[in-house]
């Protein structure tokens, strides 16, 4: 399945969609205005919940927990050494996914046990100031896009470049 994401939104600090290849609305993101860390819901086009990513506060490196029903279902963190950053998108088990690629320019890799899962990039997107985000079938749709997005905060919030 191929998504269409709006880059840096975090900046204007608005909710905004999450669309399919032909740009109609499939998912919504809205922001918790006034909270301590970055707070979004992640809906469906009903407004129902379907994942819900909070920052964790007092974290050496950015940390985000991505919650489902209440329940903590994935971590992403970020992980940097001196000539490299990566990111790791922790879930329950062995199935960890790690996304790698160069992240300033938008065009990264998820992948699982090796094997490549989903694919970021500005240049499957219809305009410039959107991401493009190419998922496998089977794989958790809304996990990898909550982790994109995720991606996307840190990356462009200074408190972390």
């Amino acid at each position: 399945m191929r998504y269409i994401v709006e880059a840096r939104f975090w900046e204007r600090g608005e909710d905004f969609h999450v669309c399919d290849h032909d740009g109609r609305p499939v998912f919504r993101v809205e922001g918790m205005a006034f909270s301590w860390g970055d707070k979004l819901s992640f809906q469906d086009l009903k407004q129902q919940e379907l994942a819900f990513i909070s920052q964790k506060l007092l974290s050496w490196m950015p940390r985000f927990r991505i919650y489902r029903d209440g329940t903590l279902v994935v971590e992403v963190l970020k992980e940097s050494s001196w000539h490299r950053r990566r990111f790791t998108l922790d879930l329950p088990g062995p199935s960890a996914y790690s996304i790698d690629g160069s992240f300033w320019l938008h065009d990264y890799r998820f992948r699982r046990h090796g094997r490549v899962v989903a694919r970021v990039g500005m240049t499957r997107a219809p305009r410039a100031d959107t991401y493009g985000v190419e998922i496998e079938a089977g794989e958790d749709d809304v996990s990898i896009l909550c982790a994109a997005i995720v991606v996307d905060e840190v990356l462009h919030d200074g408190h972390y470049a």
